[in-house]
C-alpha cells in the first residue's frame, strides 16, 4: 500500500465547485465519484509553511515551534544573533526543519520509504528522496519569488510533478508528498477566481490524469491512495493596513520585516500571510509574560489595535491554558482549557458568536464552530496562544483587509492567514471512500500512518479517518 498526497497550496474549499458544475476537471471528477470530496479545517495561522505541519507531523504548528511564517525568538534558542527573528521567505526557509520541535516526528521519518517535492518541511527526507532543497533550485525559487513573477510558478509545479512521477515509477515510495504553489501565487496576484488561478486548477487535473495513467500502466493504482488537499484558503483584499507602521506612529520603536535591525526596539511585529500577525512586546525580555500582567504598560496599545478597521480579532494570551479574545464592537470572551476540554465564556461580549459553551472535547469544539464565521476557532486559538514562540498579542485580520501595506513582490489582491471561514476551510479529495469523516488537516498524518501500518508516535493532535 502507498500514499500520494498532493497539496494544492492556497485552495479554498469551493475551488472545484464551479469547474465541476461546468463539466470540467474530468480526472478530478472521476476521483470524486470513486472516493469523495470533503471540506475540512486547516490551522491558525492559515499560512504556507506552518500549515504544512499538520499534514506531516499530525500536530498543530504553534506548539511544535512554527507559530507563523515570521516570528520573533524571544528566548534566543534558534535566532541567537540580532535581530533574533525568523522569516521563512527566502534563505531562512532552510531553518524550518531545525526549528521544528524534535519531538514532532514527521511522516518522512516514520514511513519505510518516502519522497517529497517542494515541501517547506522535509525532515527525514534526504538526498534523492526530496526535491527543493539544493542550492541551485533554492536560488531559482528565491529569484522567482522576489521578482514577483506569478506565472513562473507553473514551470516550477511542472518540474515538481515530473520529479514525482519519475520517483514513483522508479522506487514506488510508501509515502509521496508534493506541494503545488502556482495557485497560491496566482491567487495573491490576480484573485482566487481569476483565469490564472483557474489555470492552476486545470493543471492539477492534468497532473492527476498523467499520474493515474502511470500507476495503471505499472499495475499499482489499485494499491495506491491518492489524496488531494490544501493548507489554506483565500479571500479578496480591498485595503492594506500597515500594522507595523501604525504601531510605529503610536510612538514605539518597531522591528518588522524587511527593516529588522532596530536598536532599542520596543515592539516586534511579525506578519504572516498577510492576514495575521504576532506582536511581541518588549522584545529585549527573554522570558514570556502573560496578560493581564502586561496590561500595566501595554493596555493602550491593545486598545488601539482592536479599534483598527483592519483588525477583526485580537487575542491576548493569559497563560498556557487561557486566552482572551476581543473584537471591535463585540466585546471580549475567554477560552479556558480544562484538561483535554475547552470552554468558551463571553465576558463583555461574544466576539466569536458562539454563546456560552461548557467544556467540550476536540470533536465537540469542531462541531460547535464549523458552521460559523470562525471554523475550529476554539481549538486553534487555544493551541496558538499558549505556544512558547507566539506573540504577546495575536492579530487576525478583518475580511477585505491584510496587515502589510508594502514590500510584497506580488501586490496582494487576495490574502490568507486569518481565522476567517474562507481561509480556514480547505478541500480534501480522495480516490477511495474513507472509513470515517475527516475533520481537520491534522487528521491526515495519523490516517497516513494507519494506512501504511506504521505505529503512531506518542503525541498527535489528529485522529485517523482510515
Amino acid at each position: 500500500m502507498s500514499l500520494v498526497l498532493i497539496l494544492l497550496d492556497g485552495a479554498r474549499a469551493d475551488v472545484f465547485d464551479a469547474p465541476f458544475a461546468r463539466g470540467e476537471l474530468g480526472h478530478l471528477a472521476r476521483l470524486r465519484s470513486e472516493g469523495g470530496l470533503h471540506a475540512i479545517t486547516t490551522v491558525f495561522p492559515s499560512v504556507t509553511g506552518p500549515a504544512y505541519a499538520p499534514f506531516l507531523t499530525g500536530r498543530y504548528p504553534g506548539p511544535v515551534g512554527l507559530p507563523g511564517l515570521r516570528w520573533y525568538d524571544r528566548a534566543r534558542t534558534r535566532c541567537r544573533l540580532p535581530p533574533h527573528c525568523r522569516s521563512y521567505l527566502g534563505a531562512e526557509m532552510r531553518h524550518v526543519d531545525r526549528d521544528l520541535d524534535r519531538d514532532a516526528r514527521t511522516v518522512f521519518e516514520l514511513a519505510p520509504s518516502r519522497f517529497t517535492a517542494m515541501s517547506m518541511i522535509a525532515r527525514g527526507a534526504r538526498g534523492r528522496s526530496q526535491m527543493g532543497r539544493n542550492a541551485r533550485l533554492l536560488w531559482h525559487l528565491a529569484r522567482t519569488h522576489w521578482r514577483g513573477d506569478a506565472h513562473a510558478w507553473f514551470a516550477i509545479d511542472d518540474l515538481a510533478v515530473r520529479a514525482t512521477r519519475a520517483r514513483i515509477a522508479e522506487h514506488e515510495p510508501a509515502v509521496t508528498f508534493v506541494a503545488l504553489l502556482a495557485l497560491d501565487k496566482c491567487s495573491h496576484a490576480s484573485g482566487h477566481a481569476s483565469p490564472d488561478a483557474h489555470r492552476a486548477v486545470v493543471a492539477l487535473d492534468d497532473y492527476v490524469g498523467a499520474l493515474r495513467a502511470d500507476l495503471e500502466r505499472a499495475g499499482t493504482w489499485d494499491r495506491t491512495h491518492l489524496w488531494i488537499a490544501s493548507d489554506h484558503g483565500h479571500s479578496p483584499v480591498s485595503a492594506h493596513d500597515d500594522l507595523a507602521g501604525a504601531i510605529r506612529d503610536a510612538g514605539y520603536r518597531v522591528i518588522a520585516h524587511p527593516w529588522v535591525f532596530t536598536p532599542r526596539a520596543e515592539v516586534a511585529v511579525m506578519v504572516s500571510g498577510n492576514a495575521m500577525a504576532h506582536v511581541y512586546l518588549d522584545p529585549t525580555r527573554r522570558e514570556r509574560c502573560w496578560w493581564p500582567a502586561l496590561g500595566d504598560r501595554w493596555a493602550s496599545l491593545a486598545d488601539m489595535l482592536v479599534e483598527r478597521e483592519a483588525v477583526d480579532l485580537l487575542i491576548l494570551p493569559h497563560g498556557v491554558n487561557r486566552a482572551e479574545v476581543r473584537a471591535r464592537g463585540r466585546g471580549a470572551a475567554f477560552i479556558d482549557r480544562e484538561g483535554n476540554r475547552l470552554a468558551y465564556h463571553p465576558h463583555t461580549g461574544d466576539p466569536l458568536g458562539l454563546g456560552e459553551l461548557p467544556p467540550l472535547d476536540s470533536v465537540q469544539c469542531h462541531e460547535a464552530t464549523l458552521a460559523g464565521p470562525y471554523p475550529d476557532a476554539l481549538v486553534q486559538i487555544a493551541s496558538l496562544a499558549g505556544a512558547p514562540r507566539s506573540g504577546d498579542l495575536i492579530v487576525s485580520a478583518a475580511r477585505d483587509w491584510d496587515l502589510r501595506a508594502r514590500y510584497e513582490p506580488i501586490p496582494h489582491v487576495s490574502t490568507h492567514g486569518a481565522l476567517l471561514r474562507e481561509h480556514m476551510l480547505v478541500p480534501f479529495l480522495t480516490n477511495r471512500p474513507l472509513g470515517n469523516r475527516p475533520r481537520r488537516t491534522v487528521d491526515v498524518m495519523p490516517s497516513a500512518l494507519r494506512l501504511l501500518g506504521v505505529p503512531a508516535p506518542g503525541i498527535l493532535n489528529g485522529r485517523s479517518f482510515v
